[in-house]
């Protein structure tokens, strides 16, 4: 067989299971309208959390907090970064293993990894609504916080701080497959996710300047990606930094989010093996 043709047979798989995305993404767009309340009650939410740390920033010193850009900031435009970015996490991590239990719950994993339809193309199928709708929502939130409590964010720095995010998304979305992976292999594992998501926003620097943290506790957070996620944000939309400022923390972002998503694929093809294997695939 030619090189040609073999390229040619990898390209049209490749089409192929790209054409069954959209099938997923329907799929789990429809289950979220069918249940509107859970939209309302999010935002509502959302805006009592600002809110609460709108009433906090009252008390704060605005002395103790981090200039960005030579601009000074106020509490709340400090925390609803952190904010934005920690729930960003706990719900990439959280929703992906959930979805994947879903299937699992509800029988239909096991039918559908006896199709034609590579381990890949579930993972991603299972996760390609939550990877729409989770950035929206954080872009949603901040929009909704300047709006409504005046906080001053600079225009001009959105696309880098979009950037940022994007660069971020990958290192979530790997998490949230090793998760998945085991919450196959070990009943009830997404128990400590929010114990470990707490830990990761709290040395972060997402609610507290990380100058008033220990000095290990600082020196880890440089290797933190969500520490180094926030602070890149915090320059664009608060410091009016530009692409050169957040270059170099897109660069560091990239090679941790491309190992996690590399770990995440390889923990979740093992979980999905030794669980065929088992025969307990379809077990919950």
């Amino acid at each position: 067989m030619s090189v040609e043709v073999v390229r040619e047979r990898r390209t049209a798989i490749l089409v192929e299971e790209l054409g069954k995305l959209p099938a997923f993404l329907r799929r789990d767009l429809l289950t979220a309208l069918s249940y509107r309340v859970a939209f309302v009650s999010d935002v509502l939410n959302l805006v009592l959390q600002t809110a609460t740390f709108y009433f906090v920033g009252l008390m704060v010193d605005d002395d103790v907090l981090p200039t960005y850009g030579g601009n000074t900031t106020s509490y709340l435009e400090f925390a609803v970064v952190g904010i934005a970015l920690s729930m960003f996490i706990a719900l990439g991590l959280s929703r992906v293993a959930r979805a994947v239990r879903a299937e699992q719950m509800m029988g239909t994993l096991e039918s559908v990894l006896t199709t034609p339809t590579s381990p890949a193309t579930v993972q991603l199928g299972s996760v390609v609504y939550d990877l729409i709708y989770i950035p929206i929502r954080t872009g949603l939130f901040l929009v909704l916080a300047a709006a409504l409590f005046g906080l001053d964010f600079d225009a001009s720095g959105v696309g880098a701080a979009a950037a940022v995010l994007l660069a971020f998304i990958p290192f979530v979305w790997g998490l949230g497959i090793i998760t998945a992976a085991g919450a196959l292999t070990i009943r009830g594992s997404t128990a400590g996710v929010g114990f470990g998501v707490s830990v990761l926003t709290l040395v972060s620097g997402a609610y507290f300047p990380l100058d008033l943290f220990p000095g290990w506790i600082q020196a880890l957070a440089e290797f933190n990606p969500l520490a180094i996620a926030i602070e890149g944000m915090r320059e664009a939309m608060l410091g009016s930094a530009g692409w050169s400022a957040v270059a170099g923390d897109v660069l560091t972002l990239l090679p941790m989010s491309i190992a996690s998503l590399v770990c995440g694929i390889v923990a979740f093809r093992l979980a999905l093996k030794r669980e065929r294997r088992a025969g307990t695939l379809g077990h919950y």
